[in-house]
């Protein structure tokens, strides 16, 4: 597991600090910071006469990440690694869904920091891929709207993927929407089944399937691209042909489905034992919906799914999707051919409650 905080010594600062960690000093920016010396796992940087000083292992590449320090912690937080495709800022911890299945489970409190984010995202690197998370993101749209507006100008190159459950979609935000540029954003939106009582049981939330097909309507007039999001749950696994009858009917212009396996944190480790679906021995349901969904042109991925868990037939779909910082491999996965393409288990996934039906392919 990649560890996405890295030792600091405290600073003398009152509001975070974005830093871009420099090894070269060429064409330095106001947020930069220049590699002075190295002392075992010490590194010394210079940033605008000031030192600043870090704790990282040999093997930790720091060049050109971007990295945020906050008054009194002896931690920062590695918001850019520059040699990683799996950035992702977290918006708010703030949400109005209890979702089963949260791997980020809610917190009252919000802690803004959209200006430190913006500027962070702007040091990233060219045509660089940011995730965007919560929480839920658009509890706080105004301030999300003005940074993505802004970036636009200033890093058109940059493209984001945005988690969101769908509620807060208006008809007023379509044109801004359309001016940050469609084109610049994937929507990453949740629906759990094509009942509206059980999508509305799984996020706990009354009405949330209701509102979720408005925010559909308005996210298609907006010409945005949706990525449609599905955990798989003993809740739902007998509803996913259904659903996917739903998808290719109503939302057959989403840009692809994502169909994901449950991850063992947060809620969905709280509530694993009720919700977990093991696939792995019982792939019927899901084959049934993936077969009408293709038969609909629905382009279907599948998350979070080892290759060995899935039948031969469907394995051309299961993406690599866990992030690089939370990925590992279970033993048994060293004499596997297709370790290098197969996206491996969370980091948290525990085997003995886990998939029945493993082993290398």
């Amino acid at each position: 597991m990649i560890d996405l905080r890295i030792k600091v010594e405290p600073l003398p600062i009152e509001d975070p600090l974005i830093v871009r960690l420099r090894n070269e000093a060429d064409d330095l920016g106001p947020n930069d910071a220049i590699l002075i010396g190295t002392d075992g796992a010490r590194r010394e940087y210079d940033f605008q006469g000031f030192s600043l000083t870090l704790h990282a292992t040999d093997g930790v590449a720091l060049d050109n990440d971007v990295i945020m320090v906050l008054p009194g912690q002896a931690s920062a937080r590695r918001l850019i690694r520059a040699d990683s495709q799996h950035n992702t800022f977290l918006i708010t911890e703030q949400c109005d869904q209890l979702c089963l299945m949260c791997s980020q489970p809610p917190k009252k409190n919000h802690v803004d920091l959209f200006a430190e984010l913006e500027t962070a995202a702007s040091l990233a690197p060219t045509n660089a891929y940011i995730g965007l998370s919560g929480g839920e993101p658009l509890l706080h749209k105004k301030k999300l709207f003005s940074m993505l507006l802004s970036l636009a100008k200033t890093r058109p190159d940059l493209k984001f993927h945005i988690l969101s459950n769908g509620q807060h979609f208006d008809e007023v935000d379509i044109a801004t929407l359309q001016e940050i540029g469609p084109e610049r954003i994937l929507w990453g939106i949740p629906l759990y089944a094509a009942e509206e009582e059980l999508h509305d049981t799984i996020v706990k939330k009354q009405g949330a399937f209701d509102r979720l097909i408005q925010s559909f309507a308005i996210l298609f007039e907006a010409g945005a691209a949706i990525e449609l999001r599905t955990v798989v749950m003993r809740q739902n696994d007998v509803n996913l042909p259904a659903l996917a009858d739903f998808v290719g009917t109503a939302l057959p212009f989403v840009e692809r489905w994502a169909i994901m396996q449950l991850e063992n944190i947060g809620f969905g480790r709280m509530n694993w034992d009720l919700s977990f679906k093991d696939t792995s021995v019982d792939f019927d349901n899901l084959a049934r919906a993936i077969n009408i969904a293709t038969a609909r042109d629905v382009p279907v991925q599948l998350y979070n799914f080892p290759l060995c868990s899935v039948p031969v037939r469907y394995r051309r779909i299961a993406a690599a999707s866990i992030s690089d910082w939370k990925n590992r491999q279970e033993p048994f996965c060293t004499s596997c051919s297709a370790r290098q393409r197969c996206g491996g288990f969370f980091e948290w996934y525990d085997h003995r409650k886990g998939f029945r039906g493993l082993g290398p392919i």
